[in-house]
Formats: C-alpha cells, structure tokens, sequence
C-alpha cells in the first residue's frame, strides 16, 4: 500500500506531462515551434513531441482560404457611386512568417483586401468596371500578393461577384446605351449607303464605256419585268436613237425652211 501511494501521483504527472508533450498535426496542419520564447522551427505532419511548459507550439493551417470581402462604398473615377464586394482566396505558404511577421494574418489580409478594392477601383471609370472585370481582378490580386507576401501568404485569386449602381444611374446607363445602338444603326446605315452608291458609280463608268452594254441592260430588265404578272410593261427609251431622231427633225426644219 505505501508503494502504490507512493508511485500512484508520480505515474499520474508522468502521464499528464507526456499528453502534454504529444501533439498530432494533420497533413494540411504546420506547427510553429517556440523554445523559452524563441522561434526553433517548423514541424509537421505527423506526431510531434514537445518538452511541456518549455515549449509552445503555434497550428498553423495552409489549406485554401475562401473569404467574402465586405461591400464597398467605392466612388468611380467619373464620381459614380456604388457598392461592391469580392472574394479573394489566399493561403499560408510560409508558416514562420504568418505566425511572427503578423499578429493575426487572417485579419490583416481582409482589411488589405478592403482598402485595396477601394482603391484599385476608384481609379476606373464605371464602364471600365462592368466591361473590364477580368482585367480588375488580375490588378487587384497582383496587388494583394505582393503585399502579404512578407507575411508568408499568397493570393490565389481575386473576384469581383458584384456591382450595385443607384435606381437612377440604371436608367442613366440604359438611356445611353440606347443612344450608342441608334448611333452605331446610323453609322450603319450611312456606310451601306456610301457602299452602294460607289458601286453605281462604278456601274455607271462601265455601262458608259460601252453603249451596248447599256442595251443588254434593257434587254435584261426587260426579261425580269415580263417574268413578272404585270399588266403593265414600261420599254425604256433608247437615249441614242431619241438623239438620232432628233437631229433627223432639225435637219428637215432645217430644209423645209431653205426651200422657202
């Protein structure tokens, strides 16, 4: 009995102190090892053992981050104001730096990410923020992984999932977006237009150069029209024989008016 009760406390803190000293990291866990206060290592995954009350250790998980960056109130280049929120994606690369150069990198990379789209997106117009977006998130994500990167992370990806504008600007937008559809109908219109009288032109150069061409012409119309149910069949005048009839007359005035 006085051997049990002797033994039976030490047996208890030896157990106490070895669950203490056993630490189980998963394969996506990293834990950041501090002696007396000082940084000695990296370890994981798997078992690790540490030396109890001497040791700390910090888990550091590097899987994917997925986080929802808060609406925005940003104001455009062109001074519209409206509302935006993004997503980033971002994980540990470097479990040393997360834990020292930072004292919360969960935190710290939301509030950057916040300022950030603020400010990348105040430097755009409203257009450039609705056609351009792809191009907006590789901005913003450059950004952001340049600047946590002495925190050990890194951004994967940056997107910008919505863009709400005022009741009233939606109206100001469909109005001209309106306005450049009818604008774009005339241009349109004006080049088919310009088209189509350079190739009458151009028919016209032809059909001077050669008169007979224009009397296949006729002859052609003439065809079309009698395919056609038309009670009524116009025969173009020749300008040629209307000018050799002419000169016909003149010359018999012309005559008539000697013989008197």
């Amino acid at each position: 009995m006085g051997t049990i009760a002797f033994f039976g406390p030490i047996l208890v803190m030896l157990i106490a102190l070895l669950a203490l000293a056993i630490r189980i990291l998963r394969e996506y866990e990293r834990g950041v090892v501090f002696t007396l206060g000082r940084f000695t290592g990296v370890k994981g995954p798997g078992l690790i053992l540490l030396i109890p009350y001497i040791q700390q250790m910090v888990r550091v998980d590097q899987r994917t981050i997925v986080f929802d960056v808060p609406s925005q109130d940003v104001i455009s280049r062109d001074n519209v104001s409206v509302k935006v929120n993004a997503v980033i994606y971002f994980r540990v690369v470097d479990a040393e730096r997360a834990v020292i150069q930072v004292e919360n990198f969960r935190q710290a990379t939301s509030e950057l990410a916040q300022t950030t789209l603020r400010s990348v997106l105040g430097k755009h117009d409203l257009d450039e923020m609705l056609s351009e977006r792809d191009k907006l998130n590789n901005d913003i994500q450059e950004i952001l992984d340049a600047q946590t990167d002495a925190w050990g992370i890194k951004v994967a990806n940056v997107e910008i999932k919505h863009i709400d504008i005022d009741e009233s600007m939606i109206r100001v937008i469909a109005r001209q977006a309106e306005a450049e559809r009818e604008r774009r109908a005339k241009v349109i219109n004006a080049e088919g237009e310009q088209q189509a009288a350079q190739k009458l032109l151009e028919a016209a150069e032809v059909l001077s150069r050669v008169p007979e061409a224009m009397q296949l012409r006729y002859l052609a119309t003439l065809s079309v029209i009698g395919t056609q149910n038309n009670s009524t069949i116009v025969f173009p005048f020749p300008t040629d024989l209307g000018r050799t009839l002419s000169n016909v007359v003149e010359g018999l005035r012309s005559g008539g008016g000697n013989e008197r």
